[in-house]
């Protein structure tokens, strides 16, 4: 397996942090955020903003942009946040984005350079994606050059859309540490990537416009601990004050 794939996989290889060290570690150790808020759960368009910590306090970065996300609206996913009462829940195939804090991991794509800080990686047609719930290997990004082809049987999701599936959703993006558990039927494979066409919703991904995405991944540096938040509008404001997550900016 190429060396570069290999800190995703222990990510998501890696048990969920205890309660302790849930959002109010990334309050404090965490210096960049990115944020999707939505109008409600079923809602598939999203506002995204990014933040800073300086000097203890987060401050808005730039301006906000649209975004889509799944195309039945989001539901509560598994990552650094403690599960939570009421609303959907997200499920592997459901259409829905999932909600809560991630982390932000590998960043991929297909040109050889990307200007990021996060880690990148180039994809090939060997690598995939596995989202075949009772696969060993679910919710992880492997090779067919170190697992043979054999290790993909099943899986929708190859890294190189434009090679096997004729577009360039994964032309640039990165993944949202959506379930690194990787458990079964808990949704696999969620990332930010370019969108279709405008506005068009996801399959439970977060997707943008190319220039939005270059500009966000040049913001982001993995050194700085970036997490990924998505929430329903109503959600972030009852969290707002227990995760200390940042005002957001008006739209108007």
């Amino acid at each position: 397996m190429r060396k570069i794939l290999l800190p995703y996989l222990l990510m998501l290889c890696s048990p969920v942090l205890g309660s302790e060290s849930l959002p109010l570690q990334w309050a404090s150790e965490g210096t960049q955020m990115v944020i999707v808020t939505t109008a409600d759960w079923q809602d598939p368009a999203g506002q995204l903003q990014t933040f800073e910590r300086r000097q203890g306090q987060w401050r808005s970065i730039g301006q906000g942009f649209p975004v889509s996300i799944g195309k039945n609206g989001s539901g509560w996913g598994l990552g650094l946040h403690e599960p939570q009462d009421g609303g959907p829940v997200k499920v592997e195939g459901d259409g829905k984005a999932p909600a809560g804090i991630f982390r932000i991991g590998l960043a991929f794509g297909q040109p050889a350079t990307i200007a990021t800080s996060l880690t990148y990686q180039q994809m090939t047609a060997d690598d995939w994606c596995i989202d075949v719930n009772d696969s060993p290997l679910y919710n992880r990004i492997v090779s067919t050059r170190d697992l043979g082809t054999e290790a993909i049987q099943g899986s929708t999701e190859p890294m190189r859309r434009d090679i096997h599936n004729g577009d360039h959703l994964y032309k640039k993006g990165f993944v949202i540490a959506h379930n690194p558990e990787n458990r079964p039927k808990g949704g696999s494979c969620i990332f930010a990537h370019l969108w279709r066409s405008t506005g068009a919703a996801t399959a439970g991904c977060t997707a943008m416009t190319e220039p939005d995405m270059d500009r966000l991944m040049l913001w982001l540096n993995q050194n700085r601990n970036p997490v990924f938040v998505l929430l329903p509008e109503n959600e972030y404001v009852r969290l707002k004050t227990q995760w200390q997550l940042p005002e957001l900016i008006s739209k108007n």
